[in-house]
């Protein structure tokens, strides 16, 4: 093998693998990039592979048939699963956690305990698994409380309750109505937080973190962040909320205590550890962490980096970061995402998407596909909830936005909606 003549596989088929895909195919040192199961966009830098992103079994057989050097999984599933225990055991690099690690994600209730024990701050919280119990632990918790199910619920499995009414009836979904299934058997009641969320990731190796820029997601439906939970109706990056020293501090006091207690605790983290903070008026406190990138905060953060990110992710595999050096651009990168009318709740499938091309022709931005497929004549047609993230850049978090809702305005769909304010709590700042 040439330092040129890598194969590298995707697992996913979101907007996020889709802009994984369009990254790592800029890299010089890749030879065949396939993507398992992929999307017709990322059909334009990879080759899709019809293997679910958790069929293990079959990722593993595909992996040694077509002599893959190194896998990136992209979304959550295969993770928890234990693609990476699996792989690792065949003698694979693989850039991603350990089924064991991968809890941090897996299990709320498991995060909680890591992050209690490494020192860094989060939220006054209590685990919970009778509902009369929950119920009467409401008082403790005032008016406003957060109810979040302890297992992966596609990122709708947190309720930030304004009420009494609206608490028990998210606490009787998940304990009773079993709406989440095992997901939702325990439960964490969490004391509210007020302040500004931002999205903080890094690449790690285990012991080492390196940094990657901010992020802010904007996770309910509707414009003033209004209606429900989505896994996400945009992202920009950087976020102005999060200054350079402050940065530093989470780097310090977040990160690096959480990679520490991990290691400490026989689970070594290596991979992309996504932190989501709320940055209250006594300093950033832990939301959650992912053991992946955001979708879509991913799409924005592959916008603004400079550097190849295939050493990075080898490096990963390996379990060493050290000499590794990335760089970013200092332009400032918009993703709007267009969903299906009814996200986050149902939705229609199969609708025609029109003007793919035009946007992406606008100088500046790229148009990442996530729940899309080929329908019955070879058209792109929606099949998910978040349907396509239009990403832009700009010297500004305004000219990004700009040229993002030009790119926006070229596309339609029957059913499309879109947030109209993405970006604008930065240019408020």
């Amino acid at each position: 093998m040439t330092n040129n003549s890598l194969n590298i596989l995707i697992l996913g088929s979101g907007g996020r693998e889709h802009a994984l895909a369009w990254k790592i195919a800029q890299s010089p040192l890749v030879s065949k990039l396939y993507c398992a199961p992929g999307n017709p966009g990322a059909e334009s830098c990879a080759q899709n592979i019809p293997i679910a992103a958790d069929d293990v079994p079959a990722l593993l057989k595909f992996s040694k048939a077509n002599n893959i050097h190194l896998t990136v999984p992209g979304p959550e599933a295969p993770l928890v699963k234990g693609v990476v225990n699996t792989f690792v055991a065949e003698g694979l690099l693989i850039a991603g956690p350990t089924k064991e690690s991968a809890m941090l994600e897996g299990s709320k209730i498991f995060m909680k305990e890591i992050v209690a024990k490494s020192g860094a701050p989060t939220a006054r919280y209590e685990v919970h698994t009778n509902r009369d119990e929950a119920v009467a632990a409401l008082s403790r918790f005032g008016e406003r409380v957060v109810i979040k199910a302890d297992g992966l619920a596609a990122g709708k499995g947190v309720v930030v309750a304004s009420s009494r009414d609206e608490a028990v009836e998210a606490i009787d979904s998940m304990l009773v109505a079993r709406v989440f299934g095992e997901a939702g058997a325990k439960i964490i009641l969490e004391e509210t937080l007020d302040g500004e969320e931002a999205s903080i990731l890094a690449f790690c190796d285990g012991e080492r973190v390196i940094m990657i820029p901010s992020c802010q997601d904007h996770k309910r439906v509707g414009d003033d962040d209004t209606g429900p939970n989505t896994g996400g109706m945009g992202a920009y990056s950087p976020a102005p909320v999060i200054t350079p020293q402050l940065e530093k501090w989470i780097e310090e006091n977040v990160m690096l205590k959480v990679l520490r207690t991990m290691a400490e605790n026989g689970v070594p983290y290596k991979g992309i550890l996504y932190g989501g903070l709320m940055i209250t008026k006594d300093g950033p406190k832990v939301l959650e962490f992912n053991c992946r990138f955001g979708d879509p905060e991913c799409q924005p953060i592959m916008a603004r980096m400079d550097s190849d990110i295939v050493p990075v992710l080898m490096a990963i595999a390996k379990g060493d970061l050290r000499g590794v050096d990335v760089k970013w651009s200092p332009k400032a990168a918009v993703c709007v995402v267009m969903a299906a009318g009814g996200y986050p709740g149902s939705f229609e499938k199969g609708k025609a998407i029109h003007g793919l091309d035009a946007a992406g022709n606008v100088p500046g931005v790229v148009v990442f596909q996530a729940g899309t497929s080929r329908g019955v004549s070879g058209e792109v047609v929606t099949s998910g909830g978040r349907v396509l993230g239009i990403t832009a850049t700009g010297n500004s978090v305004k000219e990004a936005i700009d040229t993002a809702y030009r790119g926006v305005g070229l596309i339609n769909f029957a059913g499309a909606h879109y947030r109209k304010d993405i970006g604008r709590r930065a240019i408020g700042r």
